[in-house]
């Protein structure tokens, strides 16, 4: 069960999905989902999705897309923009729901998303 506007989910960038299935694999043990070929969701538990393995992200040095949950997420983008952040990505679709990124008054993005 996700909880409002609690850390959920973590998007790594990673082009090569199956280099990255591999690696994380052989690694950490983690058990993978396949959205056909254009996404894999993540478990490092073998419960819920941890995160997922964004293949048109660039891999930099900020790292991954740490993400929170919310129960409204339109709500949520504009209590993040009343906050000071900036909308970098409007609520859009994506395989599990919906989704934005935003940039904190210090510049790091992050996205919130809903299963709605």
């Amino acid at each position: 069960m996700s909880t409002h506007h609690a850390l959920d989910y973590v998007e790594i960038p990673f082009p090569d999905l199956a280099a990255a299935q591999a690696f994380y694999g052989s690694a950490f043990g983690w058990s993978f989902t396949e959205y056909g070929g254009a996404y894999v969701g993540f478990s490092s538990t073998g419960g819920d999705e941890d995160g997922g393995f964004d293949p048109t992200g660039t891999p930099h040095a900020g790292g991954p897309l740490v993400q929170v949950y919310s129960d409204d997420l339109e709500a949520t983008a504009a209590a993040v923009r009343d906050a000071g952040g900036t909308i970098t990505a409007p609520p859009f679709s994506f395989p599990g729901g919906r989704r934005f990124h935003f940039r904190d008054p210090a510049g790091n993005e992050l996205g919130a998303w809903s299963r709605s």
